[in-house]
């Protein structure tokens, strides 16, 4: 984990200013967004509904051998500038996450077959924004995590910030 997080949970609110975002402790509120790409398959379908309803609800992309894409996922982390460093994340610690949380897991996979978490749960690109960030939770640091976004085609994105998160262990409240 980076050293970079060491802040009083106080520098992690917003006040709201004169045009800038700042915490309690006056240091500056920060967006640091990266990027990956990673290609996988998968088919929409649920189990809690019928082959028809399926095919009804999903359209060809509940095709029977599925079918893929090229995924961009940009992860952005939010909080207080450390004064020391100049940064709100280590950008080599936040690369090191995202490969370890989305890379590994995801690139080049079946998403129904090759990850657990997608065998109850349709593999839909909003489903799969949940899912990173449940993954980089592991990783970053308590509250630094603003949003996951997950390009799934040019025209199709997916955000997710977290809301419905039981905020004492990380997991949606299902």
């Amino acid at each position: 984990m980076s050293e970079n997080h060491d802040f009083p949970d106080e520098d992690r609110q917003v006040s709201s200013g004169n045009h800038h975002s700042v915490g309690k402790t006056g240091r500056p509120i920060v967006y640091v967004s990266r990027t990956e790409t990673f290609s996988a398959c998968h088919r929409l379908h649920s189990n809690h509904l019928s082959d028809e309803e399926n095919f009804k609800t999903y359209g060809k992309c509940n095709s029977l051998n599925g079918h893929g894409h090229n995924y961009k996922v940009e992860v952005t982390c939010r909080g207080p500038v450390n004064p020391v460093t100049g940064m709100v994340v280590n950008l080599t610690d936040l690369k090191q996450y995202m490969e370890n949380a989305i890379m590994k897991v995801l690139d080049h996979k079946n998403v129904d077959k090759d990850v657990p978490y997608f065998k109850d749960v349709v593999s839909t690109a909003e489903n799969i924004a949940v899912f990173i960030w449940e993954q980089l939770c592991e990783y970053l640091p308590c509250g630094i995590l603003y949003e996951v976004k997950v390009h799934e085609t040019d025209k199709n994105v997916a955000f997710y910030r977290g809301e419905g998160l039981d905020v004492n262990n990380g997991l949606p409240g299902r």
